[in-house]
This record gives C-alpha cells, structure tokens and sequence, in this order.
C-alpha cells in the first residue's frame, strides 16, 4: 500500500499546522491551522487548500490553538463533509475559539474594506464568518484518551496526552498494510509537547517503537534554566514588583487559553501571600473569559494541587466583555495588571492597550509566549525603537521584558529526550513547527546521539513523501509549492517596509534642522526616480 504525507503548513514555520496523508482507503488530515506572523505567510489563508476539500475522509485535530484548528471552518465550508476526531476538552476549547476567530477576522475585513475604500481598492471577503464557525462545530466527534478508533479503512489512531493544553493530544496512527508483511507502519504525530513540570497539566505521554514520527521543534535550539512551581512564581513576583515601581500598567499579552489562567492563578496566589503588591488584574479578552469558564469545568481533570476554582473567582480579577468596559480601562491610572490576546501582538485588544501605553515608560509590557517571526510581540522582544500599530507610529519607551516560565512548549532537551523515549524510530524523524534555527537546533541535539542523521528529515512547505520505502522518499513538489522556500523562512516585504519608514522618521527627526531634513527627503527622492 502507497501512503504518502505532505507538509500543507509548520514546515519550517510555528503555524499553520496541517498534514495530508493519502492512502489507497482514502485521505486524512492532523490538524487544519491558521497560519500567523508576516502578511506573506497569512496570505496563503485566503488562498485555496492545496488539496480538494471534498477528497478530505476525516481530521484528526490534535489540539484547539488556531495555529492548529484556525481554518477548520474554511475547510468545512469548502466542502469537507467528514468527522473532526477530537478530545472532549477540545471539542469544548474550539466550541468558542472559532466563533471567535471568525468573528474577529469579520471585524478586521471590515475595518480594512474601510481603508480600501478610501484608497481606491477593491473589497476582500473574511476567511470565514463566526456562523461559518458556529457550523463547522457540528462535524466534531469526541474520542478518549488511549483508546483505539477507526480513521479510515485500514487506519487506526489513538489519542495521547501530550501536557501541552486543556485536550491536547499527541496522535498515534497505525496503517494495517505498511508494506512489512504482518506489521503496520506506526507513525506518531507528536502535535505540541508540554514542558517538564507545567502548571495545570500532566506529564507528555506516549507509547515507542515507531516507524516515523512527526515532532514539533518550537523551542528546539533553547535550553530553559530547571524550574519548579515556586521558582516561576519567584521569578514573575520579581517582574510585577518592578513593574509596581513605576506606577503604570503592567500589559500582559498572553494566549487566551491556558497561559492566561495559569498567570491568572499565580498572580492571585502571589498577592494573598504579600509576595506582590494587591493591584486590579483585568482579563480584557472575552475569549480569555470563556476559556476561564472551561477551566472552571474541567478542574476536576486538571491539576489537584491548584484550587482553581477559588484562584480564579478572586475579588482582585476584573472580567471586561465589552468594548465600552475596555476602553474605560485607559483612564486608569497607577499600578494595574491587563491581561489581553492576542499573545503574540498581532491581533486583539492587546493592540489598543500597547497603542496607549507603549510610549510611556511608567509602563511595563511582560512577554510570556513565543513571538513569532514577523508579529508585533517580536519585533519588541527583539529591542524595536518604534512600532506601528493600526498605521500609526509609536515611540517604545516602555520596559520590555520576557520570562519563560509559563511557555507551553518543551524545550531542546525535553524536546529530544521526548524524541528518545519514542525509539525505536526505525524509518524517519520529521522535524516540523518551529523556525530554521529551532530545528537546526533540534535536530544537532538527536542526530547520532538519538538516531541516524541521515533518518533525519527537516521538509519544507508543500514537500511530499513517500512514507512505504524503507526510508521516505521525496516526491516532486517544486512545481506545486504555494510560496518559495525563501518566503516562509525571511521576513517579508511587508515588514522591510514597516521598518524602512520608521528608519527614515528617525532619520528625519535626528537630523540638525529644516536644511538636512530637505537634503535626506531629496536623496531619498532620488533613489526613488
């Protein structure tokens, strides 16, 4: 039997989660993701699937997080007519999360429609609506953990807590006909592995013995400092002390999903300890607040260390649905806690809170997430001067800073005893999900040591392999690719963009007077002609 895979999304990217499997029974996905960070890469949102929806028997969603359910709507919409096999806690995450994303990306087309007016563009059409969301939710099927079900004639999977989120899953697929006669070809999708010790969730799991397995690299070439529970709550009570110092807003941007209810439970905890000065927190994110209330369900399931359903009903959180009571935030002023999506920066109320504050240095802005390549949220860890947000420019005279403490994502060495657990990996290790240096990173760390370099595989968008061989084989994808290799891996022109006026504003203002500032627009008029 001919099984093949392609790499539809997170080759050489964090987002944008997607992979095809065609057999001779039929066709399969694991995950069907948004795609995030530089507009090169969000584009290809609005494009076709590059398969035929309709082809597609069933999804195997291995968690709820956008960058790996985000176009499930879309996919439904297009003509996809199968089952979504996932965990009740997904099924429960995504119940909200997508309505919300189709929501949001209404809004957004229609404040850009606006601004395509005014220019003399033509209008352009959201990926999906919230009801195209809301529709989608009907073709989920609950599975349990650990327990076996049917894909598709002749594929079997069973799903494994991966310690990452609320539902998440690493998948197991077994095909019956792998070629080796009386054996399957086995192959683990390890979806996002959790760290060591997380708050809320257990230990990543999964069985060994593997002919392929398909492994995240996120934090494949960082090494975290060990940590336990009272070191991170150290750590972010030594955070929110300074950020008091300065009598101004500490922002938060964070995922609204599980980051945002573990920071919820540390800072309660650290003020009814004294650790932290008491200050209003407010959760500006009704996603968040949803997602809060999901918890609250599933606290049985979670950590039974952690009284979750006390932390989370404190007198110091402040929930604000609307957009009225967001706005009023603004006039606070002293210390206050915002917590708001999108973690990254690059969408949601977050925005209008760094707008407000990001030029004052009484504030403090603490990154808790990964920031992708080309997002608002990395271009301010990585030291920007001035940003701009919703076409405006903005000075960052705020404090930047980042912990890692709360990342929902094993790092390189977690991330490659993970790897060795699963041994033996007899055919092909594909590194996925993570940027160049990530897997670069990942991938120095298990080659020989863990397994054979030359089992190594690091595929690239749109790539293709046959997985029935002895080793995977590459098909020709060149002339089916979406983007060129380049464009996924660099920065756009979008961002060069973005970064070339800024440049020329500061060089404008730092020049001596009226005089030098007319010599550097007439050079640059030149440059231009």
């Amino acid at each position: 039997m001919s099984v093949t895979i392609r790499f539809c999304g997170a080759a050489r990217t964090v987002t944008g989660s997607c992979y095809l499997f065609e057999a001779r029974a039929g066709r399969f996905l694991v995950d069907c993701g948004l795609f995030q960070g530089q507009k090169t890469l969000k584009e290809l949102n609005y494009r076709a699937f590059p398969f035929r929806p309709a082809d597609i028997d069933t999804v195997l969603l291995t968690h709820a997080h956008i960058d790996h359910s985000g176009l499930l709507p879309k996919l439904v919409r297009s003509g996809f007519a199968g089952r979504i096999l996932a965990t009740r806690g997904t099924i429960d995450l995504c119940s909200f999360m997508l309505p919300d994303a189709g929501s949001i990306q209404e809004s957004e087309v229609l404040a850009l429609n606006r601004r395509n007016a005014a220019r003399g563009r033509g209008e352009v059409s959201p990926i999906y609506t919230q009801a195209d969301a809301v529709a989608s939710l009907q073709s989920f099927t609950p599975v349990e953990y650990e327990k076996w079900l049917d894909v598709i004639p002749g594929v079997r999977a069973r799903y494994w807590n991966a310690g990452h989120l609320l539902g998440s899953a690493s998948i197991e697929i077994e095909f019956a006909d792998g070629n080796t006669p009386g054996k399957p070809m086995r192959i683990l999708a390890s979806g996002d592995i959790g760290p060591d010790a997380k708050l809320l969730q257990p230990d990543p799991d999964a069985p060994s013995s593997f002919d392929y397995v398909i492994a995240e690299s996120t934090y494949g070439d960082r090494e975290r400092p060990v940590t336990s529970p009272d070191a991170r709550r150290a750590r972010l009570a030594e955070e929110v002390r300074d950020a008091a110092t300065r009598k101004g807003a500490l922002l938060i941007p964070a995922f609204a999903v599980e980051r945002t209810q573990e920071l919820l439970v540390d800072l309660v905890d650290l003020m009814e300890r004294g650790d932290i000065p008491p200050a209003p927190i407010f959760l500006d994110s009704p996603l968040a607040i949803r997602a809060t209330e999901v918890f609250r369900k599933h606290a049985e399931s979670l950590d039974p260390e952690v009284d979750l359903r006390r932390l989370l009903n404190s007198a110091q959180l402040r929930f604000t649905e609307t957009v009225d009571e967001s706005k009023a935030i603004a006039k606070l002023t002293g210390f206050h806690i915002v917590i708001a999506a999108s973690g990254m920066c690059d969408a949601g109320r977050i925005r209008h809170h760094l707008r407000n504050w990001l030029w004052n240095a009484r504030a403090t802005v603490l990154l808790v997430g990964f920031q992708a390549q080309g997002t608002l949220g990395r271009f301010l860890a990585d030291g920007a001067r001035a940003v701009r947000i919703q076409g405006n420019e903005i000075k960052v005279a705020a404090s930047i800073r980042s912990i890692d403490d709360y990342s929902g994502h094993a790092d390189g060495s977690q991330l490659a005893r993970w790897i060795a657990a699963r041994r033996p990996i007899l055919r092909g290790l594909f590194l996925v999900h993570g940027e160049e240096p990530a897997i670069a990173g990942l991938a120095e760390r298990v080659s020989e040591r863990i397994i054979p370099a030359a089992r190594v595989f690091q595929p690239l968008l749109d790539d293709i392999y046959e997985l029935s061989a002895a080793v995977p084989t590459p098909a020709e994808a060149a002339r089916r690719r979406r983007l060129v290799p380049e464009a996924v891996v660099a920065l756009d022109w979008h961002n060069d963009m973005s970064k070339l006026v800024l440049d020329i504003n500061d060089r404008i203002e730092a020049a001596a007077d009226d005089r030098a500032r007319g010599v550097i627009i007439r050079r640059l008029r030149r440059a231009l002609s």
